[in-house]
Order: structure tokens, then C-alpha cells, then sequence
């Protein structure tokens, strides 16, 4: 089964130590078959009068002081069944033990190479996966693989060894008491076979039932300001409630499968020893066999029952493993994003030009058709236009988290695509609409690219984007922790946090993705003229729904379905007849805002 040879791939460099638990619990069972022995012999040659058929068991009594020391000190065959239990303890702490380790450093290793890999994994993939799926493969998959290591993995080499023993002292023992002891057996192997292709498939069904309940459950609590705010509780509560009723009927279906394997098995068991205790009486009663036989093959055959019976658990935990590494696989085989593709690392000063660039998500529905402009470093370029038009996707192309399926994209005449990806990302600054700060201090979140950079520039940022006064206000400055998701922000606050963490990174290229839009007027104002004020100066784009934050651009691009429909500054394009027109008589029906443009 190739999932479990995937399986014994991550457990490469834990395999001695499982090899060592695997010793450990042969040596637990070779012991415990002691016990019956012990106690057959004790109840038929040292309490009973038949002679001791073996030259070793003969030697240890005669060493022990005879066959009449021991029955008038039967204290001495206790004490040796304490110390055989001792022993037995011993060794099945260190199996737990060192199966434990293995397991766990099995499933470090197993959740590391996951979230390595979900971290590698393109933009796209990330766009259109359940978060919430990804979490329950992160989590609740690789325990249960943990727990298959752990237990189960281990405990498959002590059954086989202590069915083949068992098997073979039985046999050795009596041959009739042997057949009569394990005629049941095929039907309980053939049972197991039969339950484990039926509880796979409940079990896969149970796991993507909470996979959806894991994914509602994190949508809710990451949108729960949505929730408040439109009052959705009710709403919430009873999707949540549809979730859990579908994971519970999967899962009480599982559980019932269970129960049936479990009661019939157990039947069948009981059985079993029914048997034995029946023929055997009649044959200890006919003197066929001994008494102490009899109860050396109740002890074997519940010996023998328990690693056949525990096989359907085993069975069970291993479909349960193999689901679990087959969902984690599905993650591992998407092919990561390479982002060091040995192509070149130029110095960007920040000359973009687009060339007839056609881009779809669908390739049969083009996004962006036909796109061509230039910029010049250091030159601002604003784009404008209705939802949809494509202005995020003409943005997400030149940082490479898409790649064009027609036309050129150069930034200082070289191909994009010949760019290495981790470069060019280095090198373009993106301000996105909805800014994400991580639950740390506000100067861990505008440190975040490099701890390492000094604070003074820290400083510099904040002031360019408008936030170094609201942040000395804070209690606490800079330090001052902004909890999860910046929640404890206002969002015009985590805006310019945001835009103050891009601009530290001094990059060649900056990109406001609508970033803007969460500020005032003024400040939307302030914040532009401090960028171009700033030495070195980027080349910028802007793109806004906003006429005031786009109409101070060397060149403005007007976007819709797809195509430029105007190009040009500001002056030129409200002479022309078109979209940026009715835009800006929308948005300034009363001619205030040339009066503010003036002024600034």
C-alpha cells in the first residue's frame, strides 16, 4: 500500500528506535508465555503427582529444593509469577516509551514538512483552498497518524510473534486442544479483513465532515466583527449546527460500525473459549489431558484471541492512518512555487513597460486584454477604474504571483520572466487593500522583513506614512502589542502601519493596491506628498477608486473589463469625454476639490 510506504518515509531516522520497541515488546510476550507454563506445571507435577517432563523444568525445581520444598513453599512460585510481571512491565514501559518517541518525533517531522510545503505552495493554490481544510490536515490528520505510530505500528510485531508462539506451545502441548483453541480463528480474520474496507470509507467521510466544521468554525471566529456588526448570530449558529449534525451522523456511523465489529468479535471470542472450557472439561474429566493443561490453554487461548481481535484495531487505526496520509500527501504533491529559479538578479531602478499583455485566470475568460504602458523610475502611475476591471491582477502580474499568457512585461528592459521570483518580490513593495498585522508590537510588525533594521528607520517609515504621532499617543509607543489581526486598530491605523512596514524596505517599485482607501482625505494627502518628497524615490502605483489620491500621477490609466480605456494626467483626462469625467463630477459635483488641489 503505497500510503503506508509514504508513511515509513517520514519515519526514517526513528526506524532503530522502533526496532528497539519492537524487541521489547517480543521479549514482554516471551515472558507472559511463561506464566501459564509456571503455573500448568505448579498445578500438575508440584501440587499434583506427575512427573516434570522436562530436564530444564526438572533441573530449576531440584535446584529449588525439590518438588515437596516447593509444595510445602508454594510462596516460591508466587514470588517467581510477581517477578515474571515485574519483567513484563519492564519491557512494555520501555516499548511505550520508545514508541512514543519515535511517534512523536515522527509527527514533528510530518508537520513540519507540511507547513514547509504550505508556505511554498503558489498564490493560486492559497486562493482556492478552505483554510479551515488546511488546519484539520495540520492538526487533527497527523494525530491520528501519531497515535497508529505510536500504538498500533508497534503492537502489529508483538501479535504476530505472540500468534506464531502461542500457536506453536499449543500445538506442542495437545494437538486436539490446539484445533478445538483456534477453529474460530479464520472466521475472525476473515471478519477484520471485511470490517477494515468498510470503516476506511466511514472514516475518510467523518474526516471531511470536520474538515467543513473546522473551516465554518474559523471563518466565524476570523469574521466575527462581520457577524456582530449585520447581526448574523442566528444565521451563524445554525450553519454551524448543520456542520456538526452532518459530523456527528458520519461519525455515529463510523462508531456504529465499530460497535458491530466489537460485539460480534467478541462474541465469536466468547465462543471460542466456550469451547475450550467444554471440550476441555470432558477431556481433563476423561483424563485426556491434565488439569493443569486445561488451564494453561484457557490462559493461551485468550492470548491468542487478544492479537486477533486487536488486529480489527489495528486494522481500524490503519485505515483511519491511511486516509489521513493520503489527505496529507494531496497537500505534499502540489508542486511548490519555485521562487529562486536561477534566472537574473539585475539592479532594479523601477522602468516598467507592459506590451500587449493578456492575462485570464480562465484562459477563456481574459482578465486583463491587450494592456500596454510605460513608467519611468521614479515615476507615479495611478490606475482607476470600476470592480473588476483588473487592476489588482495588472498588479498581481508584475510581482509574479501570476504569470502573463501573452505579451511582454520588462522592468528596465529586461523580461519579467526571466526575473528570478524571489528578486523581483524583494524588490516590488505591495500595500494590499486589507492589510494583515500579526499579533506582535508595532514595531515587530513594521520590522517584519528585517528585525534587524535600526529604529530611526522605523521611525522614518511611520512618519512618511502618517502613523508616528498616533503611535506616540499609545501608552505604551511602539511596543504597544496590536493584538490578533491588528484588531485593537482602528483600520485606517493598520492601513498606515501597513504602508509604513513596505516603504522601510526602500524598494525600487511600491504598489498601493487600495490601500489609501482607509484614510482620510487629508492624511491620503499627507501620505503622498511625504513619498514624494522621500530620496530615492520609488516608482509608484497607485491604484484608488478615489480621484484625489490618483490625480496628482505623471500618468493615470483608466481600467475596465479588462482594457486601458484613457490614458493620461490628470488636466488631459477631464477634457476628455469618458469614464474619468463622470468619475470626477461624481465625486466632485461642486468643483471643492480643484480648490484643495490647488492648495496642496
Amino acid at each position: 500500500m503505497k500510503e503506508i510506504k509514504k508513511l515509513f518515509k517520514f519515519m526514517t531516522g526513528y526506524r532503530r528506535i522502533y526496532i528497539l520497541g519492537m524487541i521489547c515488546i517480543i521479549l514482554s510476550q516471551m515472558v507472559a508465555m511463561v506464566s501459564p507454563l509456571v503455573i500448568r506445571t505448579t498445578i500438575d507435577s508440584i501440587i499434583g503427582d506427575e512427573p516434570l517432563n522436562s530436564k530444564i523444568v526438572a533441573g530449576l525445581a531440584d535446584y529449588m529444593g525439590g518438588r515437596y520444598f516447593l509444595r510445602k513453599n508454594i510462596w516460591i512460585i508466587g514470588s517467581i509469577l510477581i517477578v515474571i510481571t515485574i519483567l513484563r512491565g519492564i519491557f512494555l514501559y520501555f516499548k511505550n516509551t520508545l514508541s512514543s518517541k519515535a511517534a512523536e518525533n515522527t509527527a514533528k517531522r510530518i508537520r513540519d514538512s507540511l507547513y514547509d510545503h504550505i508556505q511554498r505552495l503558489p498564490y493560486e493554490y492559497h486562493v482556492n483552498v478552505e483554510t479551515g481544510d488546511l488546519i484539520q490536515r495540520c492538526t487533527s490528520d497527523v494525530e491520528t497518524i501519531k497515535r497508529f505510530l505510536s500504538i498500533q505500528l508497534i503492537e502489529v510485531a508483538g501479535s504476530l510473534f505472540m500468534l506464531i508462539l502461542v500457536s506453536y506451545i499449543m500445538f506442542s502441548l495437545n494437538i486436539k486442544m490446539a484445533l478445538v483453541s483456534t477453529v474460530t480463528m479464520p472466521i475472525i480474520f476473515a471478519f477484520a479483513f471485511i470490517f477494515f474496507s468498510k470503516v476506511k470509507i466511514a472514516f475518510e467521510d467523518s474526516d471531511e465532515a470536520e474538515a467543513q466544521l473546522t473551516t465554518v468554525l474559523q471563518e466565524n471566529l476570523t469574521g466575527v466583527r462581520v457577524v456582530k456588526a449585520f447581526a448574523r448570530q442566528d444565521y451563524e449558529v445554525k450553519k454551524f449546527d448543520g456542520k456538526n449534525k452532518e459530523y456527528r451522523d458520519k461519525t455515529y456511523r463510523l462508531i456504529r460500525l465499530l460497535a458491530i465489529y466489537w460485539g460480534a468479535s467478541d462474541f465469536i471470542c466468547f465462543i471460542q473459549i466456550g469451547l475450550v472450557l467444554v471440550f476441555g472439561s470432558i477431556w481433563a474429566v476423561n483424563g485426556d489431558i491434565s488439569l493443569g493443561t486445561l488451564v494453561a490453554f484457557t490462559s493461551y487461548v485468550n492470548m491468542l484471541l487478544w492479537p486477533i481481535r486487536q488486529m480489527g484495531r489495528t486494522l481500524t487505526d490503519m485505515g483511519k492512518a491511511v486516509v489521513s496520509v493520503r489527505r496529507i500527501e494531496e497537500i505534499l504533491d502540489e508542486p511548490i512555487e519555485i521562487l529562486e529559479e536561477n534566472n537574473q538578479k539585475p539592479h532594479i531602478e523601477g522602468n516598467i513597460s507592459f506590451e500587449n499583455v493578456w492575462f485570464g485566470y480562465d484562459k477563456n475568460k481574459p482578465a486583463l486584454k491587450d494592456i500596454s504602458f510605460s513608467a519611468k523610475a521614479g515615476s507615479t502611475i495611478a490606475i482607476i477604474g470600476p470592480t473588476g476591471s483588473g487592476k489588482s491582477s495588472l498588479v498581481y502580474l508584475l510581482s509574479r504571483l501570476y504569470d502573463y499568457n501573452k505579451g511582454s512585461i520588462k522592468i528596465d528592459g529586461i523580461e519579467l520572466k526571466d526575473i528570478d521570483k524571489k528578486w523581483i518580490r524583494k524588490n516590488v513593495g505591495i500595500v494590499l487593500q486589507e492589510p494583515f498585522l500579526y499579533a506582535k508590537t508595532i514595531r515587530e510588525n513594521i520590522k517584519l522583513t528585517d528585525p534587524s533594521i535600526e529604529d530611526c528607520r522605523v521611525y522614518e517609515s511611520a512618519k512618511t506614512a502618517s502613523i508616528h504621532q498616533d503611535i506616540k499617543s499609545f501608552d505604551k509607543g511602539y511596543d504597544t502589542y496590536v493584538g490578533e489581526r491588528g484588531v485593537s486598530l482602528s483600520g485606517g491605523q493598520k492601513q498606515r502601519i501597513a504602508i509604513a512596514r513596505t516603504i522601510i524596505n526602500n524598494s525600487p517599485i511600491v504598489v498601493f493596491d487600495d490601500s489609501l482607501s482607509a484614510v482620510d482625505t487629508e492624511t491620503d494627502m499627507a501620505i503622498r506628498k511625504a513619498l514624494n518628497n522621500r530620496k530615492n524615490k520609488s516608482t509608484t502605483i497607485i491604484i484608488s477608486h478615489r480621484i484625489s489620491t490618483v490625480s496628482e500621477a505623471d500618468t493615470i490609466l483608466v481600467l475596465d473589463k479588462g482594457r486601458i480605456v484613457q490614458k493620461g494626467n490628470h488636466d488631459q483626462l477631464i477634457e476628455e469625454e469618458g469614464m474619468y469625467k463622470r468619475i470626477y463630477h461624481i465625486q466632485n459635483p461642486t468643483g471643492e476639490f480643484d480648490d484643495i488641489r490647488l492648495k496642496a
